[in-house]
């Protein structure tokens, strides 16, 4: 059975620049639509809420990645199966994988519903929020969780097709369903007073427009891709393998997320002002991050299908690619924002300290963001060829071991007990942690395939 489409790409054959690009820059144009929705709400809750709603939901941020990115995470899995068995032209593992995927896509929006409401205020105290902050933080939270599944099922749908190199579809939906939801905002936030609870009521609400999208899309393929709501069922055999992928991806992500927890938790012990300086200075960052991190998603399906197809002569040529491209995008995109770092800032508060406060933020971080597009992008690759737990363990030792320890020392000692050297923990653990991953990938490669011939 043919399983390739008009919306596939062959990643096998071929050259390798003009795809990669081809099924980067839908995925990195839905990440900066993502973005700029986003930012729409930051720039709603600064110009039209109470006056601590834009430091509520800034310090969320962190929390919210802390408890989504496992089953983020386990997308990542799922992903990196799909790209293995499409690249293989398996299509009767390929077809169990997508329906397994999106049962735990339905699991693990439940999981984090009951959490996300339940502890809420809990984690929020842990990370030192302020008083004058923690109610309406604590409400944004319960109302985002409480729909989480929609957000749950769209990321696992588009990391299936992302699979095959179908990148557009998933940005039709995704840019529908972020022109919604501005003008629910709007609405909300504007016209019903809402504050934060309209702002995340209004989240997922067009989340679960883009879900129903995605499901509609798979239901429609005429591939393997194609979901039957009736083959929706655990099979343990290919939820193991989803598992043993995406679990050590999901640690990660949560350790990461944890890592920003400690941070945040140090930028709240700043006061209001910064708070609301690196709020604004981390949605713009966003930009910046999406547009490289999408480079790292498609160097792991690249590398998956050619995994999957045998085609082992063409991972050292994906790798360099990943590297170019994450480098240029993160040079380019993050220095912009270290120039005009005034004027973004501005957007989104125009109260002189808070500007100053998110300057310091981008001169730290956007200016050497390229290093983490290069660490993102070596991830990317490793992944992608099956191997999750070695990336994992690199970065939690490099990035967040780092992070952490220069937090608890470095940061503790009194001179350097500013925002600038909490800030510098950022750069110094993406260089350490990429140069560990180079390490790693010419060992895990020479390991895995010793030769670089063609297997059929």
């Amino acid at each position: 059975m043919e399983i390739r489409d008009k919306n596939s790409v062959d990643m096998t054959t071929g050259a390798i620049l003009p795809k990669m690009l081809m099924t980067a820059l839908p995925l990195m144009a839905s990440g900066v639509l993502q973005l700029l929705f986003n930012a729409a709400d930051v720039v709603v809750v600064g110009r039209y809420a109470s006056e601590h709603s834009l430091a509520a939901v800034g310090t969320t941020c962190a929390l919210v990645n802390l408890i989504t990115n496992l089953f983020v995470g386990l997308s990542i899995g799922a992903n990196t199966i799909a790209s293995f068995y499409y690249g293989a032209k398996d299509t009767e593992k390929l077809s169990r994988t997508v329906h397994n995927s999106m049962m735990l896509s339905l699991i693990g929006g439940a999981v984090l519903t009951v959490v996300g409401v339940v502890f809420a205020k809990t984690f929020l105290v842990w990370m030192q929020t302020p008083p004058e902050a923690l109610d309406l933080a604590t409400r944004y939270i319960q109302v985002y969780f409480s729909g989480v599944v929609p957000i749950m099922v769209f990321n696992f749908g588009s990391s299936l097709l992302r699979a095959k190199g179908d990148t557009k579809r998933p940005l039709y939906y995704l840019t529908f369903a972020g022109v919604v939801n501005v003008a629910l905002n709007l609405l909300f936030v504007i016209v019903f007073k809402m504050d934060v609870g309209g702002v995340a009521l209004a989240t997922i609400l067009s989340q679960a427009l883009a879900a129903a999208l995605i499901v509609r899309c798979m239901r429609l393929e005429n591939d393997a891709f194609r979901l039957r709501l009736s083959l929706m069922k655990v099979d343990r055999s290919i939820m193991f393998e989803i598992l043993r992928s995406g679990i050590p991806a999901g640690v990660q992500g949560t350790v990461f997320a944890l890592s920003n927890v400690v941070i945040q938790s140090s930028v709240n012990g700043f006061g209001p002002i910064v708070m609301a300086g690196s709020a604004a200075a981390q949605n713009v960052e966003g930009f910046v991050w999406v547009s490289m991190y999408a480079f790292s998603q498609v160097a792991m399906t690249f590398s998956g299908q050619n995994a999957g197809a045998r085609r082992y002569d063409r991972l050292n040529r994906i790798t360099l690619v990943t590297l170019g491209c994450a480098f240029v995008t993160g040079l380019i995109l993050g220095n912009f924002c270290s120039v005009f770092g005034p004027e973004l800032v501005t957007i989104y508060d125009a109260r002189p300290e808070v500007v100053v406060s998110g300057v310091t933020r981008f001169r730290l971080v956007c200016r050497y963001y390229c290093l983490c597009g290069m660490m993102d992008g070596m991830v990317g690759v490793i992944r992608g060829l099956g191997v999750s737990i070695t990336p994992t363990i690199v970065s939690l030792l490099g990035a967040c071991g780092l992070r952490l320890v220069w937090i608890f020392t470095v940061f503790q000692l009194t001179e350097f007990h500013t925002e600038y050297f909490l800030f510098l923990s950022y750069p110094v653990s993406w260089l350490v942690t990429f140069l560990a991953h180079v390490v790693c990938y010419f060992y895990i490669r020479r390991k895995l395939f010793p030769t670089s011939s063609r297997v059929s």
